[in-house]
């Protein structure tokens, strides 16, 4: 671990983008005996459903049929053993299928050898895009995308393929469509063509599932279920009743195909779909794998699966295969199965291969009403009624991107309704970072933790704020905003201290409205002390020099925050003589007056006029021949706790209440706890006579400070 740590940042990136390249050795050397069985039922039950998808996903994209089957074998493969999830399929998909069909249809015309060609190419630099962006380690853009997305998108699809099953389960005959509304048009049109029989098999299909599943759920039902009706399409010929099946199909391994890479014009007129195609099957393939891993409680590494869905298309563009991508039902169906590693995918490509070899003629019999039965059971479960009322009782946010990406879904192209969601998502994101929380916080009543109880009266000095979010460009006007808009409310806050335990990114402009902030209490005689400072953000601090124009004795430990504020900033005459709130546990052993007076109105602009002498001028004065006269005008519960030698007690209060007759030949030196309330006594003093009067610099801290006094506790 150190060898690794001290290596330079680009060679750790180069290294962990190229260990992205190892996965099936990680794959091998963690799987175990006991995951063979689960994983070939699983593989098998997929390589069922995607057989047929592969023939009809070719043909709508416009290519030969033999292209979809090349495609299932290579991109199964790759896409599971070079992939993060454990679950999820790679192949032919509609949405990638309906998106070749869109980019390469105007470059070549349908069915030529160009079209077959830039299908290839296409599929090639979709690729290259896909796992370009798994070395360069931008899956976190994928982080960007709210689970409200994937669970509306997942509903919207099971509702789509269960629509769109609803045709082959009929057995009718329309023209294709891509939207929902005029499929359901269609089937509505057509439904008086209802093959019957086509629609008891699709139904058996379904019912046999169930009740397998709830005899023994360990028992591979869609298995069972497909030989079981292939078996009886043969026995009892009702193909020549009108059932449709699968048909002939041809095997082998998929030959290699040479693609024109170098030539740049063909490229130049796909790189705009190449771009729209990556995208949006990277968005598709990760939001269907953090779907499946939100059942299965995996963590699904996105950079890694950026990589594997580029090595799954560089791979079937190579070798006669087209454009693939994660696929909805083929990976609930896998999750579904039993699943547990990988290999199940990958043993799905096998089985494609094998059956498209040798069993074809079994496979032919297959009815594509059952295999629609089977695909629209699968669909079901992708409607997450539990998640949907999880999300429909969180946010009001959250809930309006599950439904918008739902109805999206359902109404827009897929590429569209994913678009939808992700600005949406994206949006709020903006939004919620854009005004983070800025909350007042006072101790509870055992004085234990610091919460936001905006019923409970503030201390009229001290405003203690939590900034909940990130300090960033777009946060930091309604971040200061909300800071003055306190000050406002509370004039006498000429004090703020700020926690900043939940800001986990700064940048310069947060840097410059902390300073703009900052600026706005030192006018009005304040200042702004930190607290629980993340380490980055301390650092980020110090980098850009607010730490010095703040200064480093400004920034406190949680522990000792409030006191040092009650003790060494807040003005103690005020706490005193004005403050009733008592907000803080320092507050409660307060001397409590039985009068209130307007301290801050004591002295006015002549606060600070008055000279200063030091604890060590003054330890020496007192042991001069003609001493000075020391007054300490704390309270008389503070004056016992520790004082000057030969120090009068006289307390502001009695000051300003009953003040004695004062008449010294010696100069008057005034000390308390800070050197506010002496400042304020030396104005009374000063209008009753006496001119020659000092205020100890610091009050009783720096005499404590300089050695002076073996301890002052104060106000205990």
């Amino acid at each position: 671990m150190q060898a690794s740590s001290s290596l330079p940042p680009i060679t750790r990136s180069v290294g962990k983008s190229m260990s992205y390249f190892a996965r099936p050795a990680r794959i091998l050397r963690d799987y175990r005996r006991e995951y063979i069985q689960h994983d070939l039922i699983a593989g098998v039950t997929i390589g069922i459903i995607l057989l047929p998808q592969a023939l009809t996903f070719a043909v709508m994209a416009g290519l030969p049929p033999q292209m979809g089957i090349y495609a299932a074998i290579v991109a199964s493969i790759v896409g599971a053993l070079w992939g993060s999830s454990s679950h999820l399929h790679t192949g032919p998909t509609n949405t990638s299928s309906l998106l070749v069909l869109a980019t390469v249809l105007p470059v070549a015309a349908l069915g030529s050898e160009l079209y077959i060609v830039a299908a290839g190419l296409l599929t090639v630099m979709v690729g290259v895009l896909r796992m370009g962006m798994g070395l360069l380690r931008l899956g976190l853009l994928v982080s960007f995308v709210s689970d409200a997305v994937v669970v509306g998108f997942t509903a919207g699809a099971g509702v789509l393929i269960i629509v769109n099953q609803l045709r082959t389960l009929m057995r009718l005959n329309f023209p294709d469509s891509s939207e929902l509304i005029d499929t359901a048009i269609n089937i509505a049109a057509s439904i008086q063509e209802t093959h019957l029989l086509s629609v008891a098999l699709g139904l058996l299909t379904i019912i046999l599932i169930i009740l397998i599943q709830r005899i023994d759920r360990r028992l591979p039902a869609p298995i069972l279920v497909i030989a079981v009706i292939a078996v009886a399409v043969n026995v009892f010929n009702l193909e020549d009743f009108g059932v449709a099946t699968i048909g002939n199909i041809a095997g082998g391994l998929p030959p290699f195909t040479p693609l024109p890479i170098f030539d740049f014009d063909l490229i130049g007129k796909l790189s705009t779909g190449a771009l729209a195609v990556a995208a949006i099957g990277l968005v598709e393939a990760t939001s269907i794998g953090r779907s499946i891993a939100s059942q299965s409680g995996q963590r699904v590494d996105s950079n890694q699966e950026f990589v594997g869905q580029g090595m799954a298309n560089i791979v079937a563009g190579f070798f006669s295969g087209y454009v693939c991508s994660g696929s909805f039902n083929r990976s609930s169906a896998n999750y579904q199965s039993g699943g547990r590693t990988a290999v199940a995918a990958s043993f799905a490509g096998v089985f494609v291969l094998v059956i498209s070899t040798i069993f074809a003629p079994f496979v032919a019999s297959v009815p594509r009403a059952a295999l629609a039965g089977l695909l629209m059971y699968y669909a079901f479960s992708m409607v997450d009624l539990k998640e949907i009322k999880r999300i429909w009782r969180s946010t009001r946010a959250e809930t309006v991107i599950l439904f918008a990406t739902f109805v999206s879904t359902l109404l827009l192209s897929l590429q569209f309704a994913i678009l939808t969601g992700i600005l949406l998502s994206l949006a709020y994101y903006l939004l919620r970072t854009s005004t983070p929380r800025v909350l007042s916080v006072l101790p509870d009543d055992r004085f234990v933790h610091l919460l936001h109880q905006p019923e409970k009266p503030q201390c009229p000095q001290l405003a203690v704020m939590e900034v909940r979010g990130d300090l960033y460009f777009g946060a930091v006007n309604h971040v200061e905003d909300s800071i003055l808009e306190n000050m406002t409310q509370h004039p006498g806050q000429n004090f703020l201290l700020l926690r900043m335990q939940n800001v986990q990114q700064l940048d310069i402009s947060g840097i410059h409205m902390l300073e703009s902030v900052v600026k706005k209490f030192r006018e009005v005689g304040g200042d702004v002390f930190m607290v629980k400072l993340r380490e980055r953000v301390e650092e980020f601090i110090r980098m850009t020099g607010l730490e010095q124009k703040l200064g480093t004795d400004h920034f406190l430990e949680e522990d000792d925050a409030i006191s040092h504020m009650f003790y060494r900033v807040l003005d103690p005459a005020i706490c005193i003589y004005e403050c009733e709130v008592r907000a803080f546990k320092e507050c409660q052993n307060l001397p409590k007056p039985d009068f209130s007076m307007p301290i801050r109105s004591l002295g006015g602009a002549a606060l600070g006029a008055f000279p200063t002498i030091n604890a060590i001028d003054l330890q020496t004065a007192l042991h001069a021949p003609n001493p000075p006269v020391v007054i300490d005008v704390r309270e008389a519960r503070e004056f016992r706790q520790g004082h000057i030698p030969a120090a009068i007690n006289i307390s502001l209060s009695r000051l300003l209440t009953e003040p004695p007759d004062l008449a010294f030949d010696a100069p008057v030196v005034l000390a308390c706890r800070t050197g506010r309330r002496s400042q304020r006594a030396a104005a009374i003093l000063r209008n009753r006579g006496l001119a020659d009067i000092r205020i100890l610099r610091g009050g009783m801290q720096t005499w404590e400070a300089a050695g002076y006094l073996n301890a002052v506790h104060e106000f205990v």
